[in-house]
């Protein structure tokens, strides 16, 4: 650590520094382009220029410091194209550094490139809008690389693994199979893993590298290794405008994952024009790792904050992202969450931008004075329209993600049924470990990028024959509990989230951490979606069946008191009633059975209709019982109407 940089930002200097224009980094016309630093303890910062990348500085050029520690420098004339990069001279050292609110970049995020962003818009992308606000919220998850890989993606192989699998369209302009399947499938949201430019892929190696992305270098640029050409900072904006444009057209809104809560090394741009600033540190002067990754953003001064509200807000209006989810958000601050809902809000109307995101840190971090961190437990000081994730259902229903072995609700653990009655109720009721403000603020999921596939998790937790682990075989008691697994999912009060794959018994070979294990790991199996249609299906008709439910729909603070009469029956059988949860406010009843025998449970008096049982969520069949008993299968759920 250099023992020249300050410790001791605070308020105070938050006071005298703080800038608030939205205009730092360069902003490129065809006539001048405005150069715009904040490096408030600099004593001399330069420009310099290149024509491209990779080729040495051609010209070299003063910025003059203004007030609020901004740095600027007017150029006539017409820089777009133009590379660029600063020397900074602070606290009796320099460093060369690109601009960390730059909007374009070169190779690996190395040069950052002026841009006028007219320039980079496809056909028609001024007109492009998002799907109309859709009538629940129910979030894919998927990698951007993942998406295409697979040979029988049907995407032409110089297109695979890139922004353009998403736009291709062959000679009669029909999509590739990976996006009809996407299409089809009935979800609202696609939520894609980093799309900014991140640091632990080289842009200039092998194709076959992979990593989820959480490493970010310039967090306002899309990432180059999903370009055709990284060398050319235009073309990945162009391109990534052109995947969200295609989404668009396909019904589907766009969701950015976004990691503001560490950079892929605490030398950063940010850290080489502000030293010190921009990273919390403990009283001895080392940096914290509440994120693990080495470094955390100090999220709760002026700058840092207004760093990230612009950075959103910047996404939202240039690339049309339709919502945002936080890596972390529990290294951030509630007031920092709540200060994004309501700028989003501003801009673009009440609820039009979804922002959910992890309400957990991976360790302590200190905290700025009167902040408080958008962790779990403060769900009721965030604004009710800020959704985070509810590990307590994913482990309630399927086991717990960090021991392979120990099962949920669908898969044999025991003592389970209360805990998912609290998730069916969306954890509105007067027990239960989460206590959010409205069924708004709950994400239920049993699977995402991180830990095991859903499928892969059964796997471990129900070995085959002789103890012997196989995830390739479409076994009929796997299924049974994947069904399970998603009717409960999707039959609790709250948004729904599943990751890409699921619906076809994703496996990654038993890989807990595939983070940066290899393209054939990680990649959708396109193969696979044939092989396991019949689940495929079921998460359709569930997905359809959600919808036609207004009452399972509810995101009011009220929603909680529809779901009634919660019973256990026995470890593994529970069921309950949904009051008006019909679309023309039939009362529902749902029974989830998960032991290997049927269950008869009696119903309410009167007359029942049979919507969804553990095969088809696709059914409108009169109930014919004596004393209205109804028998529900092993392993599955059952949906009636009355």
């Amino acid at each position: 650590m250099n023992n020249d940089k300050r410790l001791d930002y605070d308020k105070e200097f938050d006071r005298w520094y703080a800038y608030d224009g939205c205009d730092l980094g360069a902003t490129c016309t065809p006539v001048r382009t405005v150069f715009k630093l904040w490096s408030p303890e600099a004593v001399r910062v330069e420009l310099f220029l290149y024509q491209n990348d990779t080729d040495p500085a051609y010209d070299c050029r003063p910025l003059e410091l203004t007030d609020r520690g901004v740095w600027t420098l007017t150029l006539d004339g017409d820089f777009h194209g133009t590379y660029y990069d600063y020397e900074v001279e602070a606290h009796g050292q320099s460093a060369r550094t690109a601009d960390p609110y730059a909007a374009a970049c070169g190779r690996n995020g190395l040069r950052s490139m002026a841009v006028d962003l007219s320039r980079t818009d496809p056909e028609g992308f001024q007109s492009d809008a998002p799907p109309p606000l859709p009538s629940e919220n129910i979030i894919y998850e998927l990698h951007v690389k993942d998406f295409s890989h697979h040979p029988d993606s049907g995407v032409p192989e110089e297109c695979r693994g890139k922004f353009k699998a998403f736009a291709w369209r062959d000679e009669a302009g029909r999509p590739p199979f990976c996006m009809e399947h996407l299409r089809g499938l009935g979800v609202s949201h696609v939520q894609l893993l980093p799309i900014y430019d991140f640091g632990s892929v080289d842009e200039d190696g092998d194709a076959e590298q992979f990593n989820w992305g959480y490493d970010p270098i310039n967090y306002n640029v899309p990432e180059g290794s999903y370009s055709t050409d990284p060398s050319d900072g235009a073309v990945r904006i162009r391109e990534c405008k052109e995947m969200i444009q295609a989404l668009h057209q396909n019904g589907l809104r766009v969701v950015m994952d976004v990691v503001y809560n560490h950079t892929y090394a605490a030398d950063s741009w940010l850290e080489r024009t502000a030293p010190g600033y921009y990273y919390r540190r403990w009283a001895d002067g080392t940096l914290s790792n509440g994120s693990g990754c080495g470094n955390d953003i100090a999220a709760g001064r002026a700058m840092a904050d207004n760093y990230i509200v612009h950075s959103v807000l910047y996404w939202a209006r240039e690339y049309h992202i339709d919502g945002f989810r936080f890596d972390l958000m529990g290294l951030l601050t509630v007031e920092l969450m709540n200060r994004i809902q309501r700028a989003l809000d501003a801009v673009f109307g009440k609820g039009e931008k979804l922002v959910y995101g992890e309400p957990w840190r991976a360790a302590d971090s200190p905290m700025e004075p009167d902040t408080a961190p958008a962790m779990k437990g403060n769900a009721s000081l965030l604004d009710p329209h800020i959704a985070i994730f509810c590990d307590t259902t994913r482990d309630a229903i399927k086991g717990d993600c960090f021991h392979s072995e120990q099962p949920g609700f669908v898969n044999g653990g025991a003592g389970l049924g209360e805990t998912v009655l609290c998730a069916v109720s969306g954890w509105t009721g007067e027990v239960g470990d989460f206590r959010p403000r409205a069924c708004s603020q709950v994400i239920n999921y049993v699977s995402a990028h991180d830990n095991y596939t859903l499928w892969d998790k059964l796997a471990l937790c129900s070995p085959g024959a002789g103890g012997k682990i196989s995830y390739q075989e479409p076994r009929e008691d796997l299924l049974a509990q994947n069904r399970l697994a998603a009717f409960i999912c999707f039959t609790c009060l709250g948004n729904l989230f599943l990751q890409a794959g699921e619906e076809f018994g994703r496996t990654k070979q038993g890989d807990g951490n595939s983070y940066k294990s290899s393209p054939e790991v990680n990649r959708l199996d396109w193969h696979r979606a044939w092989t396991f249609g019949s689940l495929t299906d079921y998460y359709r008709q569930l997905i359809r069946l959600r919808k036609s439910l207004p009452g399972l729909c509810d995101k009011r603070p009220e929603a909680g008191k529809r779901i009634t009469a919660g019973t256990v029956h026995r470890d593994g059988v529970v069921s309950f009633q949904v009051e008006a949860g019909g679309p023309c406010g039939e009362q529902l009843f749902v029974a989830y059975n998960a032991t290997g025998h049927d269950y008869a449970i009696q119903l309410p008096s009167g007359r029942w209709t049979i919507r969804a049982d553990g095969t088809d969520a696709d059914q409108h069949k009169p109930l014919i019982s004596h004393g209205n008993w109804v028998t529900v299968a092993p392993r599955s759920g059952m949906l009636l109407q009355q």
